[in-house]
């Protein structure tokens, strides 16, 4: 443990601050991975990890009798049919940052006060090291210090139990937690008597469970990876897969090789969707590659759900036109309803406003909609450059009603594919981690444990920061992530999670959530995913379901990082048995003692998981039942899938303005910072930069690396502003801009969500460019704005439009 700590202190040192003056801009690059990929990965694990630990974790990483990647949900093929290497450059940077031989000992924390880490960026903090203690700020004190676990259960269970109302807790949950800790997890909260369970798939994907629950049955897509590898036809819209789902790349390539076509319809010209260097091929590694896209629609900003309604209008035109030949008539009568209203609608839509929406001409739009009728089986995959619309529900209704028209749902090569962004979050909601779960399920849970849960829904991500804010909640809980910097409206969040009188962060690295935190905070270091749970003195493990309905077994090959962490199970049940005793319904000695008793009540209570913990045992896990997949069986309302007629809304954004999305960085996972190389799009030593067509930057008055302030408007008169961002020409159609989140999440309202599903509208933000007002960010985290990366206050706060 000594030569860990020498190493972690000297390694710490070499931490810099990110300096913008550094920034560089080069050309994008026109292909992803190949040996540049390979080069990466193995600088960053090595120089983490160092080779013995790279070699344990890697080999082990995405393998049946190995630990899930901690980051994204693509799913892993069969057992027998996997490489050596499962995993791509972003794992194993996940990977990598997670098993450091970095080390945030207490002496850390002794050292630095909190306001002056506040003052650091959100890379500089995660790049100290992991968390290997337990801490507490006390009530308002200056730094935090050492606490012991069960001092810190018992802070936890005087604070809940001492509570007006049970509602006035908050438990978030990030998609990394395991299955059985979320279960624990929200077992514990309906305990305690709330529903208040925000994740985060409100801020991502809760457009897309709301969409096809309404319109399917099921809020989770409908295809497996056979599916892609056998389809006709692959549709990629708002979605960069070479950076944020990177091993998709292989499946894409199978399905090219098997003599699929690829649409991308995405505002970027990403690297990952033009072509892919497969560096475990000579053909990749020779740098011929295989081009993925046969064609890119660059749709501006907003423009998609436009985009669909125009291919349902030609399919519909077109099948009359040839007497039946492209809708699939007998699907449509015998598995859905509303057609006709759907028909109806749909022949009066308006080109110009498509036109005008879109960015395309009809051409172009025309070109892309023959590649739908020529397909007999199409996958339809999307992601957040979807689901954080106003109009977001309605683009992927939308979707769904071009896939009935050719029955693309529940047949081989064909489906609905919304590809998750985190490795557990779509286990998570099935583990009931979700604020308005279904009646059955609390139904469940009362028969299993014999207390009744509450039946009032609970409070969503933006309704928890409105609740923190206003004074209704007044603990918040983080089960994992960063919740301050993913949030929206960061100002008001920060202020909101200050407001709380306790915080508790179950975290394995330093983050933003920790210096804006409540009167009172905790920081609790869990085991991560790639360490071993010895946890009831048994080896344990834990299951994870990917983007695919697949749930498997996850066990880690290092021994922890310290000596004091424990498991998030552990974590869970112990703060449990702080708040309610050792005595009453729900067995929590039991749980944290063997996770096998979780999975036994997992299989009485979660629909689909019956015999749980026996089919985890199989090599690669088991598939969750889908009915429209498996039998065309639709759940809803009507009995059948429902086409939904929904109004074409188009942004009428400003003269002089632009539409703003923010989006990842090839180098970091969501809040997490990697480092300061987004090599695809040509940016490297730092982060505040915002994307811009060259012709609207002449027309606006700019130039190509001018440095400006970044200030959204929102309808109700209010502006925010980020400031300090270089100005980078790029290739996107007029009138819209892209920049990095965090940085770019001060800018996004509160209040502007989607409609229907309550998500952060953070790729339809309103802006201006304007010269810098002065108070820009610096190195070494010195003058930076608050909801910048950095993190002081300046002019930030929402003001009325002059």
């Amino acid at each position: 443990m000594r030569t860990i700590e020498s190493m972690a202190r000297k390694r710490k040192s070499a931490v810099q601050e990110i300096n913008e003056d550094d920034l560089r801009v080069r050309p994008r690059k026109e292909q992803a991975v190949g040996i540049p990929g390979i080069a990466v990965a193995m600088k960053r694990t090595m120089e983490s990890m160092g080779p013995v630990r790279t070699a344990k974790t890697l080999l082990k990483l995405n393998h049946a009798d190995g630990f899930d990647c901690q980051g994204c949900a693509w799913p892993d093929p069969e057992p027998g049919h996997r490489h050596t290497a499962e995993f791509c450059e972003n794992g194993a940077k996940a990977v990598a940052e997670e098993a450091t031989n970095r080390h945030v000992l207490p002496e850390f924390f002794a050292t630095h006060s909190i306001e002056e880490l506040e003052g650091h960026t959100d890379y500089w903090l995660g790049q100290q090291g992991r968390l290997v203690h337990p801490v507490v700020r006390r009530r308002d004190a200056k730094h935090y210090e050492p606490i012991s676990w069960d001092d810190a259960f018992a802070l936890i269970g005087e604070t809940l139990n001492g509570l007006d109302s049970p509602d006035e807790a908050v438990f978030y949950t990030s998609g990394r937690t395991s299955n059985e800790a979320a279960f624990a997890y929200q077992l514990f909260a309906r305990q305690l008597g709330t529903n208040n369970l925000p994740d985060c798939s409100n801020m991502c994907h809760e457009s897309t469970g709301t969409a096809l629950a309404e319109a399917i049955g099921i809020g989770k897509g409908s295809v497996s990876l056979d599916d892609i590898y056998d389809a006709e036809l692959i549709v990629i819209s708002g979605q960069n897969p070479g950076t944020n789902h990177p091993r998709m790349l292989s499946a894409l390539e199978i399905a090219k090789k098997n003599g699929a076509k690829i649409l991308a319809i995405n505002p970027l010209p990403e690297a990952g969707l033009l072509k892919f260097d497969n560096p475990q091929t000579p053909r990749g590694l020779s740098g011929v590659g295989t081009a993925l896209a046969d064609l890119h629609l660059p749709v501006r900003i907003n423009g998609d759900l436009a985009l669909w309604q125009a291919f349902g209008l030609l399919l519909l035109e077109e099948d009359e036109r040839l007497g039946g030949a492209i809708l699939d008539r007998d699907f449509i009568e015998q598995h859905t309803s509303g057609f006709t209203e759907w028909a109806e609608q749909i022949r009066d839509l308006d080109w110009a406003l498509v036109e005008r929406a879109t960015g395309l001409d009809r051409a172009r739009i025309e070109e892309a909609a023959r590649m739908l009728m020529d397909s007999a089986a199409t996958v339809n995959c999307w992601a957040m450059g979807i689901t954080q619309h106003r109009n977001a529900v309605a683009t992927i209704k939308e979707f769904t009603n071009v896939a009935l028209l050719q029955g693309n749902i529940g047949k081989p090569g064909a489906g609905l594919c919304p590809v998750r962004g985190h490795s557990n979050v779509q286990g998570d909601r099935t583990m009931g981690i979700w604020e308005r779960v279904p009646q059955h399920f609390l139904d469940a849970i009362e028969n299993e444990f014999g207390f009744t849960p509450p039946q009032e829904n609970g409070w969503d991500t933006v309704d928890s920061i409105r609740a923190l804010r206003d004074g209704k909640a007044k603990v918040f809980v983080g089960m994992g992530g960063n919740f301050v910097s993913a949030a929206p409206d960061t100002v008001v969040t920060e202020s909101a999670m200050q407001n709380a009188e306790l915080t508790v962060q179950v975290s394995t690295k330093l983050n933003r959530s920790h210096v804006r935190c409540g009167h009172t905070a905790l920081i609790l270091p869990p085991l991560g995913r790639s360490e071993k749970d010895r946890t009831g003195g048994i080896d344990q493990r834990v299951t994870v379901e990917d983007s695919m309905s697949a749930v498997h077994a996850s066990r880690g090959p290092l021994d922890p990082a310290s000596g004091h962490l424990r498991s998030e199970v552990d974590i869970i049940c112990s703060m449990a048995e702080a708040t309610f005793g050792t005595d009453g319904p729900v067995p929590w000695s039991d749980f944290r003692a063997d996770y096998t008793n979780i999975r036994r009540s997992i299989a009485r209570v979660v629909p689909g998981c019956a015999a749980y913990d026996e089919k985890v045992d199989r090599p690669g896990g088991f598939v969750l039942p889908h009915p429209p997949r498996d039998s065309r069986t639709f759940p809803t309302e009507t009995g059948k899938a429902i086409f939904t007629p929904v109004p074409l809304e188009v942004i009428d954004v400003p003269e002089g303005r632009l539409l703003l999305q923010s989006l990842r960085s090839h180098d970091q996972f969501n809040t997490t910072i990697y480092g300061l190389d987004d090599r695809y799009r040509g940016i490297s030593r730092g982060r505040r930069v915002v994307f811009v067509h060259r012709d609207d930057i002449a027309a606006l008055g700019f130039a190509d690396g001018d440095v400006v302030d970044l200030v959204s408007e929102w309808k109700d008169g209010t502006e925010r502003s980020a400031p300090a961002f270089r100005i980078v020409e790029y290739d996107t159609p007029r009138g819209c801009a892209a920049a990095y989140y965090p940085e770019a999440n001060p800018l996004v309202p509160l209040d502007s969500t989607a409609l229907g599903s309550n998500c952060p509208t953070s790729k339809s933000v309103v802006i201006r460019l304007e010269r810098p007002s002065g108070g820009g960010p610096t190195s070494e985290g010195s003058g930076a704005a608050v909801g910048s990366d950095s993190g002081h206050k300046s002019d930030v706060e929402p003001k009325h439009l002059a």
